[in-house]
């Protein structure tokens, strides 16, 4: 009992880092991250510090260098891969665009996706079948949720003209998290390009991208690393970097001489662009350690494995309610559904949720409500969500 209280204790002294969480019980971690203060104050410090030394110059220009090296660092330690095979963006949306539009389609090519990916991501491959002649298909991974082998299905799609899957590492409507490194050897074997949608992964999973094997995973710093807006990046595994050319083109990713272009750069810098809001980077190198501060990658996976078993079963205890995995869930995302559903169920409870302090979302496909839970998220308030969703029913049944 000892090592549970100081165990609370310690998780109620970090939750006081991070001023979003003192009044409110937040589960839309999929969707936005509150940032920890020291995030927050490194973001204007660092914009007041530019403004005093800069904002152009050479000296501020030097120390703009250090710091996205020094974020670079940051997220390469996370993803245990070197520093050069990361890209910087400013979204995940965009590191998925950098992969997609860099391969040299050519016409009756094939592109495969989950039935599971965001709408951003399927729209980008339409755009590029309608552009390039490039056929677009969707294998039926929700299927997989709770049985059947999303590798075998998988394997059953491909096509002799695939040139490119995507999936997602985290499926971000009903939370199953795909064996990517299992999934990636078979693309290797069948001479297959692998892109990771990672925006459910980074900040949740414990992460060794060399391992995992994907060709290309982008990804965003503001959801589960509790990052800034505006942060993301791609990793592009070495063996396929020259194959992938860059599609947006600026002075980040070029060698010049005499003003003029000589050469790409030679690491994952090859695929920026231009000016960026560069505070925004420090505030989420200051995220990410204000996450170690806690735990290790691993440690903090198990707590919100921990965390998303608890809500699971609590929800399970409830008649009208259904959640979509039949097991514990694998990830932070915990989404359910009504046994008397109508259309506006979902909606309506969200609304009242929120009106009660909890902040959940409604996933369109399956028509589901999702709660995201965190390594810092407390018992308490999943027991208190669980009480806000048994009096919505109760006060509709008046």
């Amino acid at each position: 009992m000892a090592s549970i209280s100081a165990s609370l204790t310690k998780l109620l002294q970090h939750r006081q880092l991070f001023p979003g969480l003192a009044n409110k019980a937040y589960f839309n971690y999929g969707g936005q991250g509150p940032m920890p203060q020291t995030a927050l104050d490194a973001i204007s410090q660092t914009q007041v510090y530019i403004q005093q030394i800069g904002p152009f110059g050479t000296e501020v220009n030097s120390w703009i260098q250090e710091e996205m090296k020094a974020a670079r660092n940051a997220i390469a330690s996370e993803f245990s891969v070197p520093t050069e095979t990361i890209t910087i963006t400013e979204d995940v949306t965009v590191g998925c665009n950098i992969a997609m539009w860099g391969l040299e389609w050519l016409c009756g090519d094939h592109i495969l996706l989950s039935d599971c990916e965001h709408p951003g991501i399927i729209a980008t491959a339409q755009e590029i079948g309608r552009r390039f002649g490039v056929e677009v298909t969707f294998c039926p991974l929700m299927a997989t949720l709770n049985e059947g082998d999303p590798i075998d299905l998988i394997a059953q799609h491909l096509r002799p003209k695939t040139r490119l899957v995507i999936l997602s590492h985290v499926l971000w409507n009903t939370g199953q998290v795909l064996p990517i490194d299992k999934i990636a050897a078979f693309c290797r074997e069948k001479s297959v390009k692998l892109l990771i949608d990672a925006a459910q992964s980074v900040g949740l999973l414990s992460l060794n991208l060399t391992e995992l094997g994907a060709d290309f995973y982008a990804f965003t710093g503001h959801k589960w690393l509790c990052g800034p807006g505006g942060t993301g990046g791609l990793y592009v595994r070495p063996e396929v970097r020259d194959s992938l050319k860059p599609t947006f083109i600026g002075w980040r990713g070029i060698i010049s001489s005499q003003a003029r272009p000589v050469d790409w750069e030679s690491d994952g810098k090859r695929y920026e662009v231009g000016t960026s809001n560069y505070p925004l980077y420090t505030g989420l190198r200051e995220a990410i350690a204000t996450h170690h501060q806690w735990g290790t990658p691993e440690e903090r996976y198990q707590q919100i494995c921990h965390n998303s078993e608890y809500l699971w079963r609590r929800l399970q205890r409830l008649s009208n309610v259904k959640c979509l995995r039949t097991s514990p869930p694998e990830s932070g995302l915990v989404s359910f559904q009504f046994t008397n559903q109508t259309p506006q169920t979902t909606r309506q409870l969200v609304i009242f949720l929120e009106s009660q302090g909890f902040l959940t979302r409604t996933i369109a496909d399956p028509d589901c409500v999702r709660a995201c839970v965190h390594y810092l998220t407390l018992e308490s308030e999943m027991d208190k969500l669980v009480e806000g969703i048994q009096q919505f029913f109760e006060e509709g049944k008046r």
